[in-house]
């Protein structure tokens, strides 16, 4: 075998190698984030179960916990698709470079790139879009659940 063709195949085979390192890191904020909205959600469980006998205040603290928790919900459902969407996008990148590797071994001393190199590969960016874009859907939520007015209210209402 031409070493140029060995030497193009792994140059071909390692470049996608570096979009995964890329995936790597959404997937670790993706993974942070979970990992707060699950701490959340316990905190709150526990916020409930501690309520004392339910008057109308404890009621009125009740629903608005349920309706944080409904919302962690939601926020917990989007970072998980997105990141079924990032495992798609590196396993995807894998079978790329597994393909482009082995592309040199179909005909010795030629490179013959497969037909499914740009399937698996644009597969693989669609996949990373999709996960972007539900990334940044899971950050506008959590910026819209947070009421920064309701708190000054209630700030205001205690020192009267």
């Amino acid at each position: 075998m031409d070493m140029t063709i060995i030497s193009e195949a792994i140059h071909l085979a390692t470049a996608p190698v570096f979009l995964l390192t890329g995936v790597a890191g959404i997937l670790n904020a993706l993974g942070n984030r979970l990992g707060r909205v699950i701490d959340r959600a316990r905190r709150i469980e526990n916020m409930i179960e501690d309520l004392p006998h339910p008057d109308a205040h404890a009621l009125m603290k009740i629903e608005r916990f349920y309706s944080e928790l409904e919302a962690l919900e939601y926020r917990k459902r989007i970072i998980n698709i997105a990141t079924a969407f990032l495992v798609l996008c590196a396993v995807l990148i894998a079978l790329t470079v597994i393909e482009l590797f082995f592309s040199v071994s179909i005909v010795p001393g030629k490179l013959h790139v497969s037909n499914w190199v740009p399937m698996t590969f644009i597969g693989s960016f669609l996949s990373l879009v999709s996960a972007c874009i539900l990334y940044f859907v899971e950050i506008m939520y959590a910026s819209h659940t947070i009421s920064f007015k309701r708190i000054q209210k209630s700030a205001e209402i205690k020192t009267y």
